[in-house]
């Protein structure tokens, strides 16, 4: 059942999985939210039979919830929040319009877990880019073990909402936290960026092992040094390596490279099978985030000089079309070494 209508209007750009996850979970919460889509069916669908028929298709949306494919530019600060969640490579494009038009009133929230290719940036850093510092430096980052169709089945679900301010953290953590959808708050949103990001090219290698036919010991191996490159990356970036053991570090890195509800590990599985990288993209049917962010990473390893050998056998295997056991074979008889250092 509806809640009653809360003080305020939310936009969110993206009518994808989580997008739409997000849109109707708000709206069935009481407040009054706006989905923006840029295919007129999907905003045709979402009025008219309160289904997205691309994305979480079985789940009836609130009726409340509004479609809609235009945004004016200058009415962009009458919303109370702003949450993007398109894919990581569209964020400048989609946020462009409104560089000239957008102030410090809206909370500016980010659900993308992803690099951009073009600049090696995370969200927040390509929300400098277009609105300057000030924006970017209140902007939240929302992230976590949180499978859209489950989310949308009101299973219960936890998430960080990260800000260098904490008063927007506590306000992102206001409007999204019920009675399934817990979320908690966090002054590290580098690190909540690198963690949500980097765990979709882990989870491509936790897919390839499992569908290499390799047991827990190799998926445990893969996970909990995938979960050390993910520190690395973090701590030389500014990062607190405390937030990698949370909810959005250690939680959704299990979450990721556990199931094949993720895009990412079925890609990594369909690979591991034999499939080529052109056939595996293809079958899966909906953005493998883990796919693009595997080149912007190893880009960005390089760059700063940060050792990341599984993350870097993605990479080989994505866009150098190296054999996935090759590649395993090449990880496991690397040459011995300590376990911890930072």
């Amino acid at each position: 059942m509806d809640r009653a209508p809360k003080q305020g209007k939310i936009l969110v750009l993206g009518a994808g999985n989580f997008g739409t996850c997000l849109a109707g979970h708000l709206a069935s919460e009481g407040w009054s939210v706006d989905i923006w889509a840029r295919s007129e069916s999907i905003v045709d669908s979402i009025n008219n039979q309160h289904k997205n028929p691309k994305y979480l298709s079985t789940i009836t949306l609130a009726p409340s919830l509004k479609a809609i494919n235009h945004i004016e530019a200058a009415q962009i600060n009458n919303y109370k929040a702003i949450v993007v969640a398109v894919p990581m490579q569209a964020v400048r494009e989609t946020l462009a319009p409104f560089a000239q038009h957008l102030n410090t009133t809206p909370v500016l929230i980010s659900a993308v877990k992803g690099i951009e290719i073009s600049s090696g940036h995370f969200s927040a850093e390509v929300f400098a880019d277009i609105f300057g510092k000030e924006i970017a430096d209140k902007s939240v980052v929302l992230s976590g073990p949180s499978f859209a169709i489950e989310v949308a089945q009101k299973l219960p679900t936890a998430v960080v909402a990260a800000s260098k301010d904490p008063k927007r953290a506590e306000e992102t953590q206001a409007i999204f936290h019920s009675s399934f959808f817990r979320v908690y708050t966090s002054h590290d949103p580098i690190g909540l960026e690198v963690a949500g990001a980097l765990k979709n090219v882990i989870a491509i290698a936790a897919g390839a092992c499992a569908g290499l036919g390799l047991q827990m010991n190799s998926m445990a191996a893969v996970m909990t040094r995938g979960l050390s490159e993910m520190t690395h990356m973090a701590v030389k970036l500014g990062a607190n390596p405390l937030t990698l053991q949370g909810l959005g570090g250690v939680g959704d890195l299990f979450l990721t490279c556990s199931s094949p509800k993720s895009r990412n590990y079925s890609l990594g599985f369909k690979l591991g099978q034999g499939m080529t990288i052109h056939e595996a993209l293809s079958s899966l049917g909906s953005v493998a985030e883990g796919f693009t962010t595997a080149k912007a990473a190893h880009a960005l390893a390089q760059k700063l000089n940060v050792e990341m050998p599984i993350a870097d056998q993605v990479f080989k295997v994505l866009y150098d079309h190296k054999p996935v056991r090759t590649a395993f074979m090449d990880l496991i008889t690397r040459d011995a070494k300590a376990e911890f250092s930072l």
